[in-house]
């Protein structure tokens, strides 16, 4: 590719990647956000989201993203994150129907350990859309950057530079002519599909430690009209887990949240041997069998609006390049350094605070720091490891989830975690500080502090919910569907 021309002008950054992630990486690298006012940049140079599907002008499905179709959370750290990064995108979600469920109060949820109680005051919150309005309103406020170029029908060939310094991507666009692009810096946030590993081989540089964590999970997801009487009773989220993964049989789980439109998105997933299907008829039998028919009983009365559509692209799996010899000049992130079983729901908020660490490293260091990438990608290992934890720590107990099964520090890790969620189903300190870590609002340390390590020794202190805390109104809509 040695013959292929070159960009007329030096890019500075070059993001691999339209989706959530890479339009907020071109945020953060833009300066949007970054406290100027101006929304300029504050001269730091161009940006390039280089995209191999054509992007939808609008809040549409696109061809790249079939885990669009599923639910989505944005838990708060990570709405927060994407309104410092493009202040004002959260506000234009929500008039533009995307709900805020605030947190426990409007979280009706089983967890292995038991159901959360719905403590009366809010902590935190999550706010929850169909993924195309999500990602719509993201790409829009991008775009409008002046000093962000978004070149989609874009396809990327492979890296320039060596195992020194990445120094910019080939390129080919929709008219089939191949291009370098240069750049002081190359962001791949291309996702679960990240070719990194084979671009890294080409330079000789060893591959980043990989630990992968597959239960076989199976989505399905269905959208329906939230019935008239139940639309205004339920703005809340419903999540039914499945139980312990070490008892035998599969597990099943199943989450309803509402969408814009007046609608309730619906998903099933079940690990190896309880899978869902796309028939339309099984689908509410499913959600029937779970530990509780909750979800079942609510979507009896409602319209289905689409088909069953199936994913089956869940598995867990992180790279560690934190701890890798990566080129200077080159970072990865989003579900190109970790993917997540999307059961929790932590990808895109994971993404948000990864964009926010690099423009934090950015206003630190510069974009011609010899040193940015690798500090940028220590940063983010913060938000990917708690992500993990909590992704995988049920997960890795599922039969064939790994080769040699859980290591001693996962068993010892989700043994906490167990007692952590069983103690927060009666304790309300320690369910803020769990949240805390949920919501990505704060580090996996506090889960540590002596207060909780306290509590959780001491166990939840009320008895458990005998079945889902439901207010007067919501119990009235739901006896009224059982007839």
């Amino acid at each position: 590719m040695s013959s292929s021309p070159r960009s007329p002008r030096r890019h500075t950054s070059v993001v691999i990647g339209g989706s959530l992630a890479g339009m907020l990486t071109a945020a953060a690298l833009a300066g949007a956000g970054s406290g100027s006012g101006s929304g300029s940049g504050s001269g730091s140079g161009e940006v390039v989201v280089v995209e191999r599907d054509a992007l939808p002008d609008g809040p549409f499905p696109r061809k790249g993203l079939p885990q669009a179709h599923h639910a989505h959370l944005l838990w708060s750290g990570g709405a927060t994150a994407v309104d410092s990064l493009l202040p004002g995108t959260i506000g234009a979600l929500r008039k533009d129907g995307a709900h805020r469920i605030a947190l426990p109060t409007n979280m009706v949820g089983l967890s292995p350990e038991g159901w959360f109680r719905r403590w009366a005051r809010e902590s935190h919150y999550v706010l929850v859309a169909s993924r195309d309005l999500l990602d719509w309103h993201v790409r829009r406020a991008v775009a409008a950057l002046p000093n962000v170029t978004v070149a989609d029908r874009t396809e990327v060939l492979g890296l320039t530079g060596g195992a020194r310094r990445v120094t910019g991507v080939r390129v080919r666009g929709a008219d089939s002519v191949a291009r370098v692009l240069d750049a002081d810096l190359v962001v791949d946030a291309s996702g679960r599909a990240s070719r990194t590993p084979l671009w890294l081989e080409e330079f000789g540089v060893p591959r980043a430690a990989v630990r992968t964590v597959d239960p076989g999970l199976v989505y399905a997801s269905r959208i329906f009209r939230a019935p008239e009487d139940l639309g205004a009773t339920f703005p809340v989220v419903v999540n039914v887990q499945a139980g312990d993964p070490r008892r035998a049989g599969p597990g099943r789980s199943a989450t309803l949240v509402p969408i814009e439109g007046d609608r309730w998105l619906v998903t099933l997933s079940g690990t190896r041997g309880g899978e869902p299907g796309t028939d339309p008829e099984a689908f509410g039998d499913f959600a029937r069998a779970l530990r509780h028919p909750i979800v079942s009983e609510l979507i009896a009365g409602a319209e289905p609006l689409t088909d069953v559509v199936l994913t089956r692209t869940t598995v867990n799996r992180r790279h560690h390049y934190e701890k890798a010899a990566l080129p200077a000049g080159f970072l990865v992130l989003g579900d190109a350094v970790a993917a997540y079983n999307p059961v929790y729901g932590h990808g895109m908020s994971v993404a948000a605070q990864s964009a926010l660490a690099l423009r934090d490293a950015v206003a630190r260091y510069g974009l011609r720091d010899a040193r940015l990438a690798a500090r940028a990608q220590k940063a983010l290992a913060g938000p990917v490891a708690a992500a993990w934890a909590l992704s995988t720590g049920n997960d890795v107990f599922y039969p064939g989830a790994t080769e040699s099964g859980p290591t001693a520090a996962e068993r010892a890790a989700a043994a906490y975690v167990r007692r952590l969620m069983r103690t927060s189903t009666g304790n309300g300190r320690v369910a803020r500080a769990v949240t805390d870590v949920m919501t990505l609002e704060r580090p996996a340390s506090r889960l540590f502090t002596p207060p909780v390590l306290l509590a959780a020794l001491l166990g939840p202190g009320r008895a458990q919910l005998t079945g889902p805390p439901l207010a007067p109104a919501e119990l009235a809509a739901v006896a009224a569907l059982r007839g």
